[in-house]
């Protein structure tokens, strides 16, 4: 079993040669980053790629141009090893009464703001790239296309804003990021489903009808691993034993969800998500204090570890000599489809940003509740970054085990890492200047953020706990009036869904003040 992995080297070399250099290179892109750390516009995804190229040039120097890899591994990789890491911390830490009070807005951006790109690059692309003369591309092709490029970079955009600085839009940016991941998988994973090579309304029908499939049972398979994982570990009460029973129960209910969705091919992004969701909510207060800071840092140094690792290789990828030998028979059309791509997806972010910005305002009663149009910019600036999830599905859809003999694959490989390459050094490097020239820190709080303060300054992402004040309901209105209700849907939700919670939820898995506290357990006794 090889793990979708394979050795760069010679035949008289042995493989840990290289596994050991690639290691190495990822210890390098830590410590890099860190001396970089005081220049928020440096993030770990920019030093990641920038060490990337670097190898990838002096691997193709020293085997004269036959290779930039140390490692090959197949597409498959992305999705079955990297990628559940990412997305569940995301759903694990995600603070999630800031998630659902901005959910309409955040649901408005990430599914609707998607679909909307989704189109537009879709479309574009089919009129476009046949002018080029670039190859065969079926219909999945270019929906795949709209589907990849769509993919915004939620983790690198995290690490240039500043949760600090722009609480409000960190909100935003965030939440729609997850949600975009999900939806573009979700997306992906229904067009490959379909033979769309004629496109009649009863196989759109039935494109929608398992789009909805895919995220309702997705979903619904996430949740239902949260809450078994809640049950058993509140009912058999491991931390009076065994916290490393807790730990290794956690780490690997998070993992099945992901591979039971992938075993009955459905979206495991947005299944795993919605299990560090769930697992967040209730398993993670079931377990002694010690497993719950361990199981905390472990999913964040996973998560941690995949980004780096995904950047890395892209940077090394980028110099791929097979892919650039096919494609510079024709630079030309390499060229004209990247700057295609590059700008549908400025396009296709416009269209979707500025307009739902408009109607989101519409719903909002107080001019200090509005995004204003500097905010709007931001959000739409930061969304223009594209990583790993761009790259996993493009090397799905075009690539075999890494590798393409087509032009047609080859100008798509390349064109996604110039994109990638180029969104994520040049838009993330100016994310930060330009906030600071659109928001300067005096301004940088909105009316609305003063009037909430004591909620905004909770981060989203946990890094503590939430207030017992807010998890015991207190500060929501309680709708008294159908007016209200209507005039206040987030409070009202969320004020209903306190009350079903404390009353049927947290009795059953558990969860804040519904667990006795678990005291942390003995190490575990050595048996020699």
């Amino acid at each position: 079993m090889n793990f979708g992995l394979r050795m760069v080297s010679e035949p008289d070399q042995a493989p840990i040669h290289s596994i050991t250099l690639f290691v190495a290179l990822l210890c390098a892109c830590i410590l890099i980053g860190h001396l970089l750390e005081k220049h928020r516009w440096i993030n770990e995804s920019i030093t990641a790629l920038a060490i990337g190229l670097c190898t990838g040039t002096l691997i193709l120097l020293t085997t004269q141009g036959r290779s930039s890899h140390i490692l090959l591994f197949d597409e498959q990789l992305f999705f079955i090893y990297l990628l559940p890491p990412i997305i569940f911390n995301a759903g694990f830490q995600v603070k999630k009464k800031q998630f659902f009070r901005n959910f309409m807005t955040i649901m408005l951006f990430g599914a609707v703001g998607t679909l909307i790109s989704f189109t537009i690059i879709s479309l574009g692309t089919a009129q476009l790239f046949k002018k080029l003369d670039i190859g065969f591309l079926d219909t999945v092709d270019y929906l795949g296309l709209g589907a990849i490029f769509s993919a915004t970079d939620s983790v690198c955009t995290l690490q240039v804003l500043d949760q600090e600085e722009t609480p409000l839009l960190y909100s935003l940016v965030f939440g729609e990021g997850v949600v975009n991941d999900a939806m573009s998988v979700v997306l992906f994973n229904a067009i490959l489903r379909f033979d769309l090579s004629h496109i009649t309304s009863s196989s759109a029908i039935h494109l929608l009808g398992n789009f909805f499939y895919l995220f309702g049972a997705s979903t619904a398979l996430g949740i239902a691993v949260g809450l078994v994982s809640a049950y058993i570990i509140k009912k058999l009460y491991f931390g009076r034993h065994s916290t490393d029973r807790e730990v290794a129960l956690m780490i690997l209910m998070a993992y099945l969800s992901y591979i039971m969705a992938e075993l009955f091919n459905l979206s495991g992004i947005l299944t795993v998500f919605f299990c560090g969701i769930l697992m967040s909510h209730y398993t993670s207060h079931n377990v002694s204090e010690s497993s719950r800071v361990t199981t905390k840092h472990a999913f964040a140094t996973m998560s941690f570890i995949s980004e780096i690792f995904i950047f890395l290789y892209v940077g090394m990828d980028a110099l791929d000599i097979e892919k650039w030998k096919i494609v510079s028979k024709s630079p030309g059309k390499s060229i004209g489809v990247s700057s295609i791509l590059l700008g549908l997806v400025l396009v296709g972010r416009a269209a979707s940003i500025f307009p739902l910005s408009f109607i989101s305002n519409l719903t909002k009663k107080s001019q200090s509740d509005k995004i204003g149009f500097k905010q709007q910019i931001v959000i739409w600036w930061a969304g223009l970054m594209r990583g790993a999830v761009s790259m996993a599905l493009a090397y799905n859809q075009f690539t075999r085990s890494g590798h393409t003999q087509l032009q047609e694959n080859a100008i798509m490989i390349t064109s996604t890492i110039t994109v990638v390459l180029f969104s994520t050094v040049v838009f993330g490097l100016l994310t930060k200047p330009l906030i600071s020239f659109l928001l300067p820190r005096k301004h940088t709080m909105l009316p609305s953020d003063l009037t909430n303060l004591k909620l905004l300054n909770l981060p989203l992402l946990a890094n503590g706990q939430d207030s017992e004040s807010d998890m015991n309901g207190d500060h929501i209105p309680r709708p008294v009036s159908l007016r209200m209700l209507l005039a206040t849907p987030s409070h009202t939700v969320h004020h209903f869904w306190r009350k079903f919670d404390d009353s049927f939820m947290r009795p059953v898995f558990g969860g804040r003040g519904f667990t006795a506290h678990v005291h942390d357990s003995p190490p575990e006794r050595i048996i020699h």
